[in-house]
């Protein structure tokens, strides 16, 4: 499935997602990270930053729109018919990489752990706008591309999120 040299890049400053094999650019794509904008705290909502690995994927055999909720599929199927009978709710969409802090007391352990604040990168429904920060940490995606980025990584692969 993927070499041993993919690494994953997220800036927030351009909202932006980057997969790299060694230095090439496999995937350069618009996402939405949080409207709070950076930082660690437990309960901020913000997207945050440092070094991390994804700890899981979660979603591999679930049909494009599958809603999740606490990580495990509802058996819905998102419609903005059906984001109008929750408008309130935080769409967790088709595919889950899990993100786990690598660097300890910035973003891992304690009240600033990543993985312990479910901060995933996520399909989101495609009416949302992708380029501008909207979510409460994630980092959404449109689903065709976090279906795309889950089939080319595995876990342990390190995500480096940069606030520049």
């Amino acid at each position: 499935m993927t070499g041993t040299n993919r690494h994953i890049e997220v800036n927030i400053a351009e909202q932006r997602l980057r997969l790299f094999d060694q230095d090439k650019v496999l995937m350069d794509i618009a996402v939405s990270t949080a409207s709070n904008g950076a930082g660690e705290l437990f309960g901020s909502e913000c997207t945050p930053r440092g070094q991390h690995v994804i700890r899981a994927r979660i979603g591999a055999d679930c049909q494009p729109g599958t809603v999740f909720v606490a990580r495990r599929p509802t058996g819905e199927i998102y419609t903005p018919e059906l984001k109008q009978t929750s408008p309130e709710r935080d769409w967790i969409l088709t595919r889950i990489l899990w993100l786990s802090g690598t660097e300890r007391g910035k973003n891992r352990l304690g009240n600033v752990d990543t993985m312990r604040r479910f901060i995933y990168i996520h399909g989101a429904p495609d009416e949302d706008l992708m380029g501008v920060p909207s979510s409460h940490g994630c980092v959404k995606m449109r689903n065709s591309d976090v279906i795309q980025l889950f089939d080319q990584v595995e876990a342990g692969i390190p995500v480096n999120i940069l606030e520049r």
